[in-house]
């Protein structure tokens, strides 16, 4: 595979932290109008190759919102309000009422945390439950029809009583990666600190064994990258040092094959951290120096594209900060992130 581009060596920890937390939302924005796309004939057929930002179809033709059901026990655990009248129904888009370049659920979730650390210059669990718990409960805060097991899970121990940092259960889904790469980026120069706090976050709502460990592959990763670290090279070392059971792949190998085939066939599309995260680790690798053809192949092989988006334009973006990606996508983003204050960190 020839490399047509390569990460600046000189871009500064602060850039490619900066860069991670842009990549993050950029790679689910990009993928969210396809977002669960199993049958890729499909993803076609309603989308052609999607490679900017679009509004979903309000029709989608793998959407199980028929088969799945939330019901909360009392008000405290309330939270699909006026979209609750699309459950159970068919054909109905996950992220229906979503503009281009808007993000996904866990993605607006980021904001609240970045909103939280930015605010107090520290990870707060607490006021970051807070945050979550008024976003999901209030009305109209936002506008996406589909609530991840996660979430409804958490609420349902809210409404029975719970406190909030015992409310969530064994998980085991890559969305729930997304909600550490915000507390990595803050906590960059400081690596302890940072995998110490990206833990204690995921277990709000990720907890399980299954997580950790995804989440310290993704840990290792990015903080190897936004010390200066490029991301052929830091992936080559998880692969060579088995460090974690989920690089336990021919990855090598794999790049001669069509990424259709890796992601499809060897890998599933599907959305639990045990095929995702090697399905990631794959894309990072074989397209390490063409961050947007990387994010753009991910998008269009469907499955949880925005889960795994997410993560891959977070490494892209710890690898070779904002400059990693098209001027378009940047503008794009349908919400501005909240920006640091000077002396956040």
């Amino acid at each position: 595979m020839q490399a047509t581009q390569t990460a600046a060596p000189a871009r500064s920890g602060g850039d490619r932290a900066r860069g991670a937390i842009y990549g993050l939302f950029i790679g689910d924005a990009l993928a969210m109008p396809v977002h669960w796309y199993y049958n890729r004939q499909s993803l076609l057929r309603d989308h052609g190759r999607v490679t900017d930002y679009r509004a979903p179809l309000p029709h989608h033709p793998d959407s199980i919102l028929w088969r799945s059901h939330y019901r909360a026990a009392n008000a405290r655990g309330e939270i699909l309000h006026d979209q609750a009248p699309y459950w159970g129904r068919r054909h109905v888009h996950y992220h229906q009422f979503l503009q281009a370049g808007e993000n996904t659920l866990n993605l607006k979730l980021a904001r609240q945390l970045l909103a939280s650390l930015y605010r107090n210059g520290a990870y707060r669990p607490r006021d970051y439950l807070r945050r979550y718990i008024d976003f999901m409960t209030t009305p109209g805060r936002h506008r996406d029809t589909y609530i991840e097991e996660c979430h409804r899970n958490f609420f349902d121990n809210y409404a029975r009583g719970r406190p909030p940092e015992k409310c969530g259960r064994d998980e085991k889904h890559i969305g729930g990666l997304a909600g550490i790469v915000p507390v990595l980026a803050f906590y960059w120069d400081r690596p302890e600190r940072a995998r110490e706090a990206a833990l204690e976050h995921l277990a709000l709502t990720h907890p399980g064994p299954r997580m950790t460990t995804a989440a310290n592959l993704v840990t290792d990763i990015l903080l190897a990258l936004m010390v200066g670290g490029s991301l052929r090279h830091v992936i080559l070392e998880q692969i060579d040092t088995q460090r974690s059971p989920l690089v336990g792949h021919p990855f090598r190998k794999w790049l001669d094959r069509s990424d259709q085939t890796v992601v499809g066939r060897y890998l599933s599309t599907a959305c639990y951290v045990e095929q995702a995260v090697p399905a990631v680790v794959y894309l990072a690798l074989k397209y390490h120096a063409e961050p947007e053809e990387m994010l753009i192949v991910n998008t269009n092989l469907g499955g949880d594209n925005a889960g795994r988006g997410a993560i891959l334009g977070a490494l892209a973006g710890a690898a070779g900060g904002l400059a990693a990606f098209p001027p378009r996508w940047i503008r794009g983003l349908a919400e501005p992130l909240p920006e640091p204050p000077p002396a956040a960190n």
